[in-house]
């Protein structure tokens, strides 16, 4: 689905991208790890075209990302982001159905809401809280929220920014759950980058661990812990020392 080839980002001196490979397989869920500042959000953000590679190419069933209808590009996407990212002055539902009620795939206000309480059911929300706004939700509902609006126009694919951040451990639970079931009842394509390991292994098929600018390790998560890579297992064990510390 989703395939990265020497690809290379710098902003000014600071070289944050230094010839990343990498290939998502089709209804696959993989989960990019690695320390703060090693480029997974920019990672992101160059297959979302938000952000434009100094080099390499980025191919989206086949095609440059950077070529072709934007509009039809985007509609291919949902986005989990950091925080939920919720817009403090709509109201819930209006939350979910925000590009329900845009662009040229516009729904009418009434059917747009009802497709907002039915994607609040699947994320384990009632219809009550429809009318609410994100200030009166706990932080996990905010997060089940903005899940709900990921899925709200049924993409291909689907990201996941640290979907679990400022979660308590049953919560973030609970969460880790949900994004597996929808993304496996949806068949959609996943990509998630996060530093809870816990997260990895409820949600990967696969893993791909990053480091200054390169991807050092990827493969299935069954084979995580005995990949023998250093870099990977100083990560996943959390040790202080390990080649992270030693290039830091």
């Amino acid at each position: 689905m989703i395939e990265l080839t020497d690809v290379h980002k710098a902003f000014g001196s600071k070289r944050v991208l230094r010839g990343v490979n990498l290939t998502i397989p089709t209804g696959t869920s993989m989960v990019i790890i690695g320390g703060s500042g090693t480029g997974k959000s920019v990672t992101l953000k160059c297959i979302l075209g938000l952000v434009t590679p100094d080099r390499g190419k980025i191919t989206l069933d086949g095609q440059d990302v950077t070529k072709g209808d934007r509009d039809a590009f985007l509609a291919r996407f949902g986005m989990l982001f950091q925080g939920a990212a919720l817009f403090d002055s709509l109201s819930v539902w209006q939350n979910v159905a925000f590009r329900l009620q845009r662009g040229a795939a516009r729904r009418p206000k009434a059917e747009a809401r009802e497709i907002a309480i039915e994607k609040l059911r699947r994320v384990g929300l009632t219809p009550e809280v429809a009318d609410l706004f994100p200030a009166e939700l706990s932080g996990g509902m905010q997060k089940r929220v903005g899940l709900a609006r990921a899925i709200a126009a049924d993409p291909e694919i689907i990201f996941f920014d640290e979907p679990t951040t400022g979660l308590d451990p049953i919560m973030a639970g609970v969460i880790n759950e949900l994004i597996r079931e929808i993304v496996t009842e949806m068949g959609a394509t996943a990509m998630t980058i996060t530093h809870d390991m816990t997260s990895v292994r409820a949600i990967a098929d696969n893993v791909a661990m990053l480091h200054d600018g390169q991807i050092k390790w990827t493969g299935p998560v069954a084979e995580m812990d005995d990949s023998s890579d250093p870099y990977l297992d100083q990560f996943i064990h959390g040790r202080a020392e390990g080649p992270i510390a030693a290039v830091r």
